[in-house]
């Protein structure tokens, strides 16, 4: 069974850093692809960041871009997000999740998920 635990969330002030952890257990996680995506109250869950299987590539939503950055230590079963220059648009529930399928953008093309873990951003 796989199981994705996310950590690392909490309250920040606009401008500041935070960086959230996923450990992945369940499968050969150096076979999948990654991804990071929000849910703010009352919007849709979007995408944030996805990595691939091979760490350098990654592909980050616009409006992160510049801000967040997206990695994984294969050993460690751990994929990260950078949060940087936070604004308070951030706040929302953040999910890791895994994908067979490389780089992809859509929650329905991965096939597990974390809990997720609360990021807010106060101005």
């Amino acid at each position: 069974q796989v199981q994705l635990v996310e950590s690392g969330g909490g309250l920040v002030q606009a401008g500041g850093s935070l960086r959230l952890s996923c450990v992945a257990s369940g499968r050969t996680f150096s076979a999948y692809a990654m991804g990071w995506f929000r849910q703010a109250p009352g919007k849709e869950r979007e995408f944030v960041a996805t990595i691939s299987w091979d760490p350098t590539r990654t592909h980050l939503a616009v409006s992160v871009k510049g801000r967040f950055t997206i990695s994984r230590v294969n050993v460690k079963n751990t994929v990260y997000l950078e949060m940087n220059s936070v604004k308070p648009e951030d706040t929302a529930v953040y999910y890791c999740a895994q994908s067979s399928r490389d780089l992809r953008t859509r929650p329905d093309e991965y096939e597990y998920w974390g809990q997720g873990t609360q990021v807010t951003v106060s101005s």
